[in-house]
């Protein structure tokens, strides 16, 4: 029936409808629009808008081509990364075997030099201990007060004039005060 609606209940006549809103339309400034959920098809904006911002066919050629390019670059340059890695890891083995071999040949040459100077027949002339047996002899028999004294039996108190050397006169002179007046306890 004209202004009755199938909502409203039995016996009660339908509220009247605004002026803008016959026919299913509706009027905004003055302008009619249909009332929907949306557009009748979903995807037709989108594909509007595709076709306004599509790229040229040539750009889209140099977008694959550069992409590939990049893919192959990124390729070679792991397949590098990967040797060098390897060259590394085997240049480093080399030089560890190299290092520990010359570390053997220098401790079998500093034990033969060290036999050898120990051996000496005037090695108490020149300062040092004559053997490390009779230095672990003497530094068993604790006396107070000499401990200074043996810590100068091991140094060279000889002054050096090399400029190549460190200058070392200040421990010196500390050392023989030590032993000459060692401290109190």
């Amino acid at each position: 029936t004209d202004g009755e609606s199938a909502a409203a209940p039995a016996g009660q006549a339908a509220p009247p409808e605004p002026a803008g809103f016959q026919n299913g339309g509706a009027t905004v400034n003055g302008d009619v629009f249909q009332e929907s959920n949306g557009p009748t098809d979903a995807y037709a904006a989108i594909a509007k808008a595709d076709r306004l911002t599509q790229e040229p066919e040539s750009i889209r050629k140099w977008r694959e081509e550069q992409k590939k390019r990049l893919e192959e670059l990124d390729a070679a340059s792991k397949v590098t990364e990967q040797e060098w890695r390897e060259k590394a890891k085997k240049d480093l083995e080399e030089w560890n075997l190299r290092q520990n071999e010359q570390m053997e040949k220098n401790r079998a040459n500093n034990r033969i030099a060290d036999k050898a100077f120990y051996q000496q027949p005037d090695a108490d002339v020149i300062g040092y201990v004559a053997s490390e047996e009779a230095f672990l002899k003497e530094s068993k028999e604790e006396t107070p007060g000499s401990e200074w004294e043996k810590v100068a039996q091991l140094c060279d108190f000889n002054p050096k004039s090399s400029k190549q050397s460190k200058d070392v006169s200040r421990m010196r002179s500390v050392l023989i005060s030590l032993k000459q007046t060692p401290l109190s306890r």
